[in-house]
This record gives C-alpha cells, structure tokens and sequence, in this order.
C-alpha cells in the first residue's frame, strides 16, 4: 500500500507541474547562438511586415541597419485561447494568458537568440519595450 500513496503523491505533482506551466506567464529567453554571451551583436536590421503601431515603436527603439546581416523579428498575437486540457484547473482559479509578444534574432536561416512572453492584455508599446530592453541587455 505504501508504493501506491508514494505513486499517487509523484504523479499528483506531475500533474501540477504541468498545470501550472502548460502556459506560462514568464518571459523566456533562449540563446541558440551561445557566444553572443562573450562576442554581442554590432547591428540587426528590421523590416515591419504590416506596420502596425508595435513595429512602429520598436523602430523607435533602436537604429536599426538595413544592410545588417542580424534580422530581428517581431511577432505578437491577442485573443487566443489555451486548448490544452492540462489548464482545466489553471484557467478557472487564475487569469490565463490570452496574449503573446515575441522577439527573434536571426542570420539568416540561423536562429541565434529569442525572447518570448505570455501576456494576460493585448500586446503594447510598455510590453515591447520591455522585452527589447531585455534584448539590448543580453546580445547588443
């Protein structure tokens, strides 16, 4: 009997962790290029894909070259809904993302760094700036 409490306990955490992680709300940031730790970028170059007001500010944010062989690029997306039935219990005892923004630099094809966050609101300029702060920090 006591293998059976022990499996129950081990799983019942499994399940948590699930839980609560399936969608979450912290900002994530993944080096693919690890020398950017020791040797940052000197330059990215963007091109707004619809112009809309979140491309618009974060050209204000920065000077951006558009001979630069690093490309960053900015995608956002409000209004979506979490299918996953892992969240049951999640979405109905906290607020749940509905939003995300994310930043990826590339040369290339190469993904050298990416920044991504689960927003609870629509996406907006506070947001962007935030994350390519972060950006700036960590690869510039």
């Amino acid at each position: 009997m006591h293998l059976k409490s022990t499996v129950q306990t081990v799983s019942s955490i499994a399940i948590a962790v699930v839980l609560f992680t399936a969608c979450s709300k912290k900002a994530e940031v993944n080096f693919y290029d690890k020398s950017l730790k020791k040797h940052p970028l000197h330059c990215l170059q963007f091109t707004p894909n619809q112009y809309t007001e979140l491309e618009r500010s974060l050209e204000k944010l920065y000077h951006f070259q558009k001979k630069c062989k690093n490309t960053l690029e900015l995608s956002f997306k409000s209004n979506i809904i979490c299918k996953s039935p892992y969240n049951a219990a999640m979405k109905s005892t906290s607020n749940f993302p509905n939003a995300y923004l994310k930043l990826e630099v590339r040369n290339g094809f190469k993904l050298l760094y990416s920044y991504y966050i689960d927003l609870l609101h629509k996406p907006t300029k506070e947001d962007l700036k935030e994350g390519f702060e972060r950006l700036k920090d960590d690869i510039l």
